[in-house]
């Protein structure tokens, strides 16, 4: 069982946030505090695995409060703010709950706080370097890389499109509706790439197998996915194009 501590400064969202834990099965309430001054309190008495936590609450914050901890538990941020999704990645949560969310949003960010916890609590590989942001199995197409508390293992044939975003990496995966976020530069991945990724704009890598079609100088990985090719980029883009057209 996964221990679980509930912070909101509201009755009612706290009450939704005790509701919800008990119909995990993998999750226990251990405790469920209005402020973040009386979490400090239950985390220094008794172990908590994960922490529900609002951001928007007086004297002191989630945020603020996620960031004092030493060694923070899994941490999933509840607001009804969401300017504050950047900073959440910046602390390593897990997930970002938008309110106001219902149970299956909520299951979905229990599932991902599973993994999680799964992976810190598995005895790592032998000879695995986990200090390192990324490693490469060199007789295959895996890679790990840094992703909120662990190492996470990414088939490189699987991703669609990189996006940079400051010191972070979007990697958007082939069947994955939401991309796993990297502490990662963009040039440390694209020397680890293979040769189906082509950088096509100062904030995208795209594999190049994953294209659906161009349109308007544009790629178009699906109806929703637009990537510009800009001028810096055009001309390795076009000539790929070029080898690979079939024209009467």
């Amino acid at each position: 069982m996964i221990r679980c501590l509930a912070i909101d400064d509201e009755p009612l969202a706290l009450e939704q946030l005790k509701t919800y834990i008990g119909k995990i099965p993998f999750l226990e309430l251990t405790g469920a505090c209005m402020s973040a001054l009386s979490a400090s309190k239950v985390l220094a008495e008794q172990p908590v695995d994960a922490i529900f936590v609002d951001i928007n609450m007086p004297d002191l914050n989630g945020m603020d409060f996620v960031k004092s901890l030493f060694n923070p538990p899994l941490v999933v941020f509840t607001t009804a703010y969401s300017e504050y999704a950047i900073e959440s990645y910046k602390v390593n949560a897990v997930d970002y709950l938008l309110k106001p969310f219902g149970l299956d949003d909520f299951q979905r960010a229990a599932n991902k706080v599973l993994r999680q916890y799964q992976l810190t609590h598995q005895a790592p590989p032998e000879n695995t370097a986990t200090q390192q942001s990324i490693t490469q199995d060199e007789e295959s197409d895996i890679i790990f890389v840094k992703s909120e508390y662990r190492m996470v293992r990414i088939d490189m044939r699987q991703i669609r499109y990189v996006e940079a975003m400051s010191e972070y990496l979007r990697l958007y995966m082939e069947g994955e509706a939401r991309p796993i976020i990297a502490l990662l530069s963009m040039k440390k991945l694209e020397e680890r790439l293979p040769q189906q990724f082509m950088r096509v704009h100062r904030s995208y890598i795209v594999n190049l197998q994953k294209i659906q079609q161009i349109e308007r100088g544009r790629i178009v990985m699906d109806k929703d996915t637009y990537i510009p090719v800009s001028d810096g980029y055009k001309e390795e883009f076009t000539h790929f194009l070029n080898e690979k057209s079939l024209e009467k």
